[in-house]
């Protein structure tokens, strides 16, 4: 049998509870044709790059499958008539990853590092900027500058004509 990593994106106006009955459906489908899920991992509800069916949100899911392609098959073309998915992507792998997705690493990290109260920023405030070496800038010589001096335009009196 084939090993499979598949992600899909469900609306954001559903329930954590309903991603789980998708979960759960899609898992009894692959398991009718032979095939089963092992690591599911719900990522949550993360905002999207651009909306998509006008959703700006979605709860990302990852399922390592491992099943014919016949079973695969019939989930998705299951998850292409449901409502509730926007968005699935099918990757075959040579074999399933151990321990935590990437996804799940970064959260991991996030919680250990703390929020974004918890760093030290230290004196600086708010336009202060280190310009190293670079003086203060000049925007040269209005009058002369490198063109000549200013002229006013011709046929134009500042007001209406």
């Amino acid at each position: 049998m084939a090993l499979y990593e598949h992600v899909f994106l469900a609306r954001q106006d559903l329930s954590q509870q309903q991603v789980d009955a998708l979960v759960e459906q899609y898992k009894g489908v692959i398991a009718a044709n032979g095939g089963s899920i092992g690591r599911i991992e719900n990522w949550g509800l993360k905002s999207l790059t651009y909306r998509v069916k006008k959703n700006r949100k979605a709860y990302y899911t990852l399922m390592d499958i491992t099943c014919p392609p016949a079973a695969l098959n019939e989930m998705e073309r299951q998850m292409g008539l449901s409502e509730d998915v926007l968005r699935f992507l099918t990757i075959k792998v040579e074999a399933h990853e151990e321990g935590a997705s990437a996804m799940m690493q970064k959260r991991e990290e996030r919680s250990e590092r703390g929020s974004f109260g918890d760093r030290d920023r230290g004196p600086r405030s708010f336009g202060d900027r280190d310009r190293g070496d670079r003086g203060p800038r000049s925007f040269g010589d209005r009058e002369g500058g490198d063109r000549g001096p200013r002229r006013p335009r011709e046929g134009f009196e500042g007001g209406a004509e």
